[in-house]
């Protein structure tokens, strides 16, 4: 019987309906990582602490839904451009003592305001998912330097994963191109302060927000569409765009709901002849992206996405 000497795990309230373990385990197995193993745990923002406090150094790391993406901001030091700026982690790593009684980020005093707890790097893969989720999606349709001549991008919500959204729209219109746009569309446009701020002044990208029923010639004329919402949501921006004679849609829309599959939304753009990907393809990236970082992988070994990617997609799609 092997003994797990490596743990992470997923994080969240509510947990049951996470994909993350398909995804790591099928990662562990095709690295030949046999002593590593991935979990899920109902953990809501009051039983953080309690978790944290009571794992041991066998733990790798952890993989974080809603609502602990900002919860977990106090435990830890945000390490990669987007934890930072969006302050927003779906990721945290351990870095365990070296020596016995020796806390790691201890203060003058030898205590630590995290009590035992080692000290955490926090991430955001999420934003690089949606990346390399279109990324991928132009290599498979043959055009990889399509990215050269996009312009505009249209988010649809403005909660918190379109943070994610907006920041992965820059990095996708960082081209050379002028008049670039990213344009906000949502019942309540203004209520998320923090979307125009992810902008960086030297991104060269002006933004705006709209409602959604004032969107439709934005959808129609982005080079890229995310929507950010939830569940069924979206339904009526499916059926406005079903009832649209005139729409044909210029861009490749992905929708981050993987549940349904093809969601309405999905089905309505490609219905108009346009190209759409779903949260699946989301899902897949960021998790490739924690696996590396929570293993140690060596991320300059350019074969590792050649061995993880094929493991987990087929894990996905048996799961789905």
């Amino acid at each position: 019987m092997t003994v797990i000497a490596h743990r992470c795990a997923v994080l969240g309230k509510p947990i049951a309906h996470s994909l993350s373990p398909v995804l790591h385990n099928a990662a562990y197995k095709a690295l030949g990582l046999d002593d590593w193993a991935y979990e899920r745990h109902e953990v809501g923002e009051s039983d953080l602490d309690g978790f944290l406090k009571g794992l041991d150094p066998t733990w790798c790391g952890l993989s974080l839904t809603m609502p602990l993406k900002k919860t977990i901001q106090p435990y830890g030091t945000p390490s990669n451009m987007w934890a930072q700026r969006l302050k927003v982690a779906n990721t945290a790593i351990f870095d365990w003592p070296a020596e016995p009684g020796i806390t790691p980020g201890a203060t003058p005093d030898g205590t630590s305001a995290t009590g035992s707890l080692p000290a955490i790097r926090l991430y955001n893969t999420d934003v690089m998912g949606i990346v390399l989720a279109f990324d991928h999606e132009l290599k498979a349709l043959g055009e990889p330097d399509r990215w050269k001549s996009v312009t505009s991008a249209a988010v649809i919500g403005n909660g918190n994963t379109a943070a994610s959204a907006v920041a992965a729209c820059t990095v996708m219109l960082k081209n050379g191109q002028t008049n670039k746009r990213i344009t906000v569309a949502a019942r309540h446009p203004g209520k998320n302060w923090q979307l125009p701020d992810i902008i960086g002044e030297g991104d060269a990208i002006a933004y705006e927000e709209k409602t959604i029923d004032a969107s439709a010639d934005t959808l129609r004329d982005a080079d890229i569409v995310i929507s950010t919402i939830p569940g069924h949501a979206a339904d009526a921006v499916a059926e406005a765009i079903g009832n649209d004679d005139s729409f044909r849609p210029r861009g490749i829309l992905l929708d981050v709901v993987y549940d349904p599959r093809p969601s309405a939304l999905i089905r309505a753009w490609r219905a108009k002849g346009g190209l759409a990907i779903g949260g699946e393809e989301m899902l897949l990236w960021q998790a490739i992206l924690q696996v590396i970082l929570m293993t140690g992988a060596d991320t300059a070994d350019s074969s590792l996405t050649d061995v993880l990617e094929p493991a987990m997609r087929h894990a996905l799609e048996e799961a789905l």
